[in-house]
């Protein structure tokens, strides 16, 4: 059986004066020379936000926040994978695994802990294990190569059982939602369900004969993506080494290239800190910075879309769009890139039971809008309990 070592977050005094020097002697570059952020991060919201994390943002807060959940360390398939396990009071809760995406981490999921674990409605608790990615924050970064979605699928799977779980249900957005997919196909018989937030259409829309007016908005959305959004992307999947040079030893670069997509992929009409507070994007930010996981988080971008045995992320997301046969829940929110409709998607998942357009979010659902978010969760998860 696996040991599990009890794990506890902690800034070190020495490791956060390395990161205010580092911030204090940056060389800027100069400014863009348009008033937006066509051309990335502008200048003067950069350094506004970066003299925030030197002098304004508590550390020590910010590591009490993180750590306020039970937070473990555990050995699987050979390397060290961080979680949180929080067990609800109620009897007969559902085991629910969370799994997040690039460039996000548990913190995603810490305001949704709560309700998740501790409903008004007993009928709807779960016990919830967030783990964090290989190469991601406190879990162990791979050093050879190897560590896709279904080696990580197969681990978490293996989490669960040595957590007592035998059946159990699976949520996900971004890396989170195509390793949440990957378990449905891989352990249907453990796997009660599947919740995403990031569905990839499929490449081929001719199928679908005349789109209606809200497929081509989700179209016009991934091709603008395609087009201006994706080069982050690119970098990552074809040359994570080079980048990561930047983004370990700066700060600066870590941040910006962290904080582009607050901009581009929240629901914060058009500004970074209107779908999400300056604290929780630095907590964020931080845990990157600390762990110096910009270039094996980037790793993962390597594994599935920058190798020649693998489709673009134009065609098909390299990714396996394979069938979900376990039932499975879709919901979508207005400033996710992937929009795809129900009937879009109907081929991939086969027992589609619930798909939702809400209200409001992002790309970051849970973050974003976690009482949105929660609803969303316990609606799909009533069907198949």
């Amino acid at each position: 059986m696996a040991e599990l070592v009890p794990f506890r977050i902690e800034f070190e005094e020495g490791a956060v004066e390395d990161l205010r020097e580092r911030l204090r002697r940056t060389r800027w570059p100069e400014r863009q020379t348009v008033d937006d952020w066509s051309q990335g991060v502008p200048l003067e919201y950069l350094q506004d936000l970066c003299r925030y994390w030197a002098d304004g943002y508590d550390f020590e807060a910010a590591a009490a926040r993180l750590g306020a959940r039970p937070q473990f360390r555990v050995v699987l398939d050979g390397l060290g994978i961080h979680f949180l396990h929080v067990r609800s009071p109620h009897d007969d809760a559902l085991p629910l695994v969370l799994t997040h995406g690039w460039p996000g981490s548990f913190v995603e999921f810490l305001d949704v802990v709560e309700p998740l674990t501790n409903p008004a409605d007993p009928a709807d608790a779960f016990d919830v294990v967030i783990p964090s990615l290989p190469g991601y924050g406190f879990s162990d970064r791979p050093s050879s190569p190897g560590w896709g979605v279904q080696r990580i699928a197969v681990a978490w799977d293996e989490l669960m059982r040595v957590l007592g779980y035998e059946r159990y249900g699976a949520q996900g957005g971004d890396w989170g939602s195509i390793v949440t997919d990957t378990l449905g196909q891989l352990f249907p018989q453990r796997v009660v369900g599947v919740h995403v937030t990031t569905a990839v259409m499929p490449a081929d829309k001719s199928a679908f004969g005349e789109l209606t007016a809200e497929e081509l908005d989700a179209v016009a959305a991934i091709e603008e993506h395609a087009r201006h959004g994706r080069g982050y992307s690119v970098e990552q999947s074809t040359r994570p080494q080079t980048l990561g040079y930047g983004l370990t030893d700066s700060p600066v670069a870590q941040c910006a290239w962290i904080v582009e997509k607050m901009w581009g992929w929240t629901d914060g009409g058009g500004h970074p800190d209107g779908a999400l507070t300056r604290d929780q994007v630095l907590d964020n930010i931080s845990l990157y910075w600390f762990t110096a996981t910009g270039t094996s988080s980037a790793r993962l971008y390597w594994e599935h879309l920058g190798r020649e045995d693998r489709v673009s992320w134009v065609t098909a997301g390299g990714i396996d769009l394979d069938r979900v046969d376990v039932p499975a829940g879709v919901s979508i929110f207005p400033r996710e890139m992937f929009r795809a409709s129900r009937r879009m998607l109907e081929g991939r998942y086969s027992d589609l039971r619930c798909y939702n357009r809400v209200a409001a979010g992002g790309h970051f659902a849970a973050w974003e809008q976690p009482p949105l978010f929660v609803d969303e969760v316990r609606s799909f998860f009533r069907l198949v309990r």
